[in-house]
């Protein structure tokens, strides 16, 4: 898995549902913010976005127009999804030293099964594999979305509501088998009141090759 400061082709986000459950009672203050996000991505590469059905394409690309993104640049593709959360429930890309490229479709259970349904969401990667012809490799794990090392969170995935039938051991397995990662650091919990019960991304990063930002 490339490390997220490498360059990459694309960015792939999923537009958010106007009755989705994200943004209770806000959601009309999302899509501008959101737009915003996709103009500064677009401003140095390709943006794809999973969108449920054309009204919300239609109405996503007026907010996209709205602040100044070249549509050239956004390629909509109609796979649909609960929830926006694309980091969590889209593809993570893999790739072999020859180029190659692949998929790796972790399974996704909304955070141990907090925000049924979400079939639709897990569904995700496949639908990117099909789209792009690229193989797809599925771990049978559940596992939200540095070279060589990887960061996570005893609290999220040893959380009995994530793979109660893996061991600590039978997970690092698959995490260096589909990942290539050689060091796992384990880290304890994560934020308190996080519903995600510790993504690790909200307390520490790999910025640099050898370089971690930590909350403390």
């Amino acid at each position: 898995m490339p490390a997220e400061w490498e360059p990459h082709a694309a960015t792939w986000l999923t537009w958010p549902r106007p009755d989705g459950i994200s943004f209770p009672g806000r959601y009309d203050v999302v899509p501008p913010v959101l737009a915003r996000l996709v103009r500064l991505i677009a401003e140095g590469e390709p943006v794809h976005i999973n969108i449920w059905d054309a009204d919300l394409e239609r109405l996503a690309k007026r907010s996209l127009e709205a602040a100044g993104v070249p549509l050239a640049k956004v390629q909509f593709h109609p796979f649909r999804a609960y929830e926006p959360w694309c980091r969590d429930h889209g593809p993570q890309f893999v790739v072999r030293e020859t180029g190659a490229r692949a998929i790796v479709n972790w399974g996704y259970n909304a955070w141990g099964g907090k925000y049924p349904p979400f079939d639709l969401d897990d569904a995700i990667p496949g639908q990117v594999a099909a789209a792009l012809g690229l193989p797809l490799l599925e771990p049978k794990m559940i596992l939200e979305s540095g070279t060589g090392a990887l960061l996570t969170t005893e609290a999220c995935l040893l959380h009995p509501n994530r793979n109660p039938h893996l061991t600590r051991g039978a997970i690092e397995r698959r995490l260096r088998n589909h990942l290539g990662v050689e060091r796992i650091t384990w880290l304890g919990d994560g934020i308190e009141g996080d519903d995600t019960d510790g993504h690790v991304d909200d307390i520490a990063r790999f910025v640099a090759a050898g370089t971690v930002v930590a909350a403390v």
